[in-house]
């Protein structure tokens, strides 16, 4: 999720500005149903892992809740030394390498929820080959932009768009990886 401004946090690490609703949810329900593993930074890691296991989470969102604990999770960290989130493991080293070998691995997708630290190494590694943006129709002013540590040029193309009841629109790219053809002027 990002701000129409291009942020996916404010800058006190805020997401309160989140539209989520009942058609938010089914949209996440679909989405986890087509999932076999969650990569996470440790940030948002930390966030998820202390929201997800509660009562709270279960009791409000049952069936986000269920899955969001029992699916598959890799947490990408140098400092975390556990992982207590059911059915997680930390990755330390070799983040890009280890990327690669999921990737090969047969199966359904494999999601980065919010960790844009994690999603840009992963952008520059030309490891990602889908975007999934959920834009909220908010502008922040200021805050941590999703391609914050991008610094390489990545042309993509629009696959598709959804738009929501909330004002919500959902934008899927894929990066466009075809060798463009540069032309000398004469």
């Amino acid at each position: 999720m990002i701000t129409l401004d291009g942020f996916f946090e404010g800058p006190k690490r805020e997401i309160d500005w989140h539209n989520v609703d009942s058609e938010f949810n089914e949209f996440a329900e679909h989405q986890l149903n087509d999932t076999d593993i969650i990569l996470f930074g440790r940030v948002t890691y930390e966030l998820m892992a202390h929201y997800w296991p509660t009562e709270i989470a279960v009791k409000n969102d049952p069936i986000i809740a269920h899955k969001m604990n029992m699916i598959p999770k890799i947490v990408f960290s140098k400092t975390l030394e556990k992982a207590d989130w059911n059915n997680t493991r930390i990755i330390k080293e070799n983040i890009t390498e280890e990327v690669s070998k999921l990737k090969r691995q047969p199966g359904k997708e494999i999601a980065i929820f919010g960790s844009s630290d994690l999603a840009a190494t992963f952008i520059q590694a030309d490891l990602i080959d889908e975007y999934r943006i959920m834009i909220n129709p908010v502008i922040l002013g200021s805050g941590k932009s999703v391609f914050q540590g991008i610094s390489d040029r990545h042309n993509l193309k629009l696959i598709k768009t959804k738009s929501f009841n909330s004002g919500n629109v959902l934008v899927y790219y894929q990066p466009d990886r075809k060798e463009q053809l540069q032309l000398p002027w004469t």
